[in-house]
């Protein structure tokens, strides 16, 4: 309801705008008072039309607020207009009418036309994904439930991808780990992977070990590196040729593993609708379209000179003007390479080529299609060679975002040059690279989780782990932990309830947790993950907030009464007097915040940032907690009082509720 009055008020001032001073603001900032007592909405308008137009900010606002004034009836929900300060338009609204419509779920819609393609988790498949995985996974699939359409929201038409690096150096590791430490053939993986089945053992754990095993084994004897060097590169070139048995032993694992993977991230509610695999961008030849298109517009060009020689390069970035003052007669030792002059392909090259497939750009180009993984409501499909018919459609984006972790802003940046040298603007413009950092252990985590760590260790805020050396947390074994530690909670203050429902609330509990930390940093922010602090129901945490949903669910239970009930009363109340003084603007706060659900989403989806979601989330529950404590909605004896007190609860229940369904957290029923 905030963003609805906010559109309706924007909307009427960019039009006395025009009509008075045929000004046109691309932007209209607007504020929020410091103290409740000053309004509810604050423009600094005057500020921003002050220079043009060549007059004092207070006089502007004195003008604009008269203007505002004279339509306050067409204003639904504004109840008075004031300049304050230097020039500040303060807001009023009114108290009671805009308490109704919130009770009615009168909110702004978001969303539009167009396709929106996230694409997120892209683990390489070669062993159990890890708690670095996780934060990635978790960015993505929040992001896309703020993009998508719900009963919430018109929202936009979204696709969920997940990149499968099916050829790339790391399942290149584990098929050389398999071949020359193991002694595996491909009929021998085939017999591993019906025992590992068999005995219940897992593809993805045993894949985590051989990874760590191999990584050493390359450098193991000095006098073995460069031939153990030459048989991972053998071994690359093989897979990215196709038709072989080392190609056959990567599909078998890799896929193997990928059905895993899909697996874990469903434990955390995180689904996909397409898996795009580098082994078909390589068979169905889109370099190749990519490549002859770079080379028509102008972008790619061979290297005849210089360090570059005998490779295709991509022009730098660079306005005309800039470009037209280089000496090109020599060479530009700062191009990109994406064709080794040994004509292997670079990643931006094949990033490049997927990324114009993702676009609708490739020239008369697609992948094939295959179901391959059923979730409850639709099938997530894959990239074949040949597919099958009808499949849905997932290229042709109107806006792509790429959740990939800060380490690759030079190959996305590159990617972006490549759309926009080629003309292709629009797409650049549109092209998000969805960045974060890394995810490390806090040292009291690395202990709990069994490491022995050194007192060097010990002192340190966080300790990075690494897959290679085998010191890293699976995402399973993480979200095991989680559980068991919360379950443990549950049964100590839930005895009575049946051990199946213990499990699955103690899962929503670990899996609120989890989530609501990963996303609680802004994406910049490295994490120092700690069960105790995600696991607490105190502080800026998952539970603390479903703690707080279910605090406001035995308000109604005890009072014989559901939320719905008490917002629909809202509707008949007499509210003049009630919401005046400062018992009244306590309550009146918490219906405020509790009506910015909408501005916080469009906020999170214009700046790629959940963190902002999960902080209001937070600062919801804290809102309500102190309503909580101060007002004994139970005892109240005025029955209209008593009426509002639990509409007051109610609204805070269901937007604390929707917040968390939008992060991926689930309120349990006790806690």
């Amino acid at each position: 309801m905030y963003r609805t009055i906010q559109q309706s008020l924007m909307a009427r001032i960019q039009a006395i705008l025009l009509a008075k001073y045929d000004v046109t603001l691309a932007h209209l900032a607007v504020e929020q008072p410091p103290s409740i007592a000053l309004g509810e909405l604050a423009l600094p308008v005057a500020f921003e039309l002050a220079k043009r137009l060549r007059k004092a900010p207070r006089a502007i606002a004195a003008e604009l607020a008269s203007e505002l004034t004279t339509v306050l009836p067409e204003l639904e929900g504004v109840a008075s207009v004031e300049v304050a300060g230097a020039g500040y338009l303060n807001i009023r609204l009114d108290r009671a009418s805009t308490i109704r419509r919130i009770a009615a779920d009168q909110h702004a819609d978001i969303g539009g036309p167009g396709f929106r393609l996230v694409e997120h988790t892209s683990i390489n498949p070669n062993k159990a994904a890890h708690i670095g995985h996780l934060r990635n996974a978790i960015l993505g699939d929040t992001f896309q439930r703020l993009l998508r359409p719900d009963a919430f929201k018109t929202g936009y038409a979204v696709g969920v991808q997940n990149y499968i690096d099916n050829t790339g150096v790391q399942v290149a590791d584990i098929v050389v780990g398999l071949v020359h430490l193991e002694g595996k053939d491909l009929s021998s993986t085939r017999e591993l992977l019906t025992e590992l089945m068999e005995t219940n053992q897992r593809i993805d754990y045993y894949c985590w070990d051989l990874y760590a095993r191999v990584s050493q084994w390359y450098t193991a004897d000095p006098a073995q590196i460069a031939a153990r060097k030459q048989i991972r590169l053998d071994t690359l070139h093989s897979l990215e040729t196709g038709n072989n048995d080392t190609a056959e032993i990567a599909d078998l694992i890799s896929t193997a593993v990928l059905r895993r993977h899909l697996e874990t991230m469903q434990r955390l509610s995180i689904e996909y609708d397409f898996l795009p695999r580098e082994s078909e961008i390589l068979s169905l030849h889109f370099w190749d379209a990519a490549r002859e298109l770079m080379l028509e517009k102008g972008v790619l060009y061979l290297e005849t000179t210089g360090k570059n020689k005998g490779c295709y390069v991509m022009r730098r970035a660079g306005s005309a003007e800039e470009i037209a003052t280089e000496d090109t007669n020599l060479p530009d030792e700062d191009a990109k390479v994406i064709v080794r002059s040994n004509g292997t392909v670079t990643y931006v090259g094949k990033d490049i080529a997927y990324h114009l497939w993702k676009f609708g750009l490739l020239p008369g180009k697609d992948f094939g299609y295959a179901g391959f993984h059923e979730y409850p409501d639709h099938t997530c499909w894959i990239s074949t060679v040949d597919g099958q018919d009808p499949h849905p459609t997932f290229g042709k984006a109107d806006a792509i975002y790429n959740v990939i972790d800060s380490r690759q802003n030079d190959p996305q940046n590159n990617v972006i040059a490549a759309l926009r040298g080629m003309g292709y603007t629009e797409a650049a413009d549109h092209y998000t690279h969805f960045s974060y950092e890394m995810v490390a252990l806090t040292p009291r985590c690395a202990i709990d989780l069994g490491y022995v760590i050194s007192d060097e260790d010990r002192a340190k805020s966080y300790i990075e782990v690494s897959g290679r050396k085998g010191f890293g947390v699976k995402a399973d074994d993480l979200l095991d932990q989680l559980i068991a530690a919360a379950k443990a909670e549950v049964d100590t203050r839930h005895p009575e309830i049946d051990p199946a429902e213990r499990v699955a609330i103690a899962t929503q509990i670990a899996v609120g947790a989890l989530r609501y930390f990963m996303l609680r940093f802004t994406r910049n922010t490295v994490i120092a993950f700690d069960f105790k602090d995600a696991l607490s129901f105190e502080g800026e945490t998952g539970p603390y907030v479903q703690y707080a949903i279910v605090r406001a669910a035995n308000i109604f239970r005890k009072a014989n009464t559901t939320g719905a009930e008490s917002l629909a009363s809202v509707a008949t109340l007499d509210l003049s007097n009630i919401l005046d003084g400062e018992e009244g603007s306590s309550l009146w706060e918490t219906w405020l915040l509790a009506s910015k659900l909408t501005l916080l989403i469009e906020q999170c989806i214009a700046t790629a940032e959940p963190a902002y979601l999960a902080k209001y989330a937070f600062q919801l529950a804290q809102q309500f907690n102190n309503f909580y404590h101060r007002h004994h909605v139970l005892n109240e004896t005025d029955p209209t009082r008593k009426a509002l007190l639990l509409a007051t609860a109610a609204v805070a229940q269901r937007e604390m509720t929707r917040a968390l369904n939008f992060l991926g957290i689930e309120a349990p029923p006790v806690m």
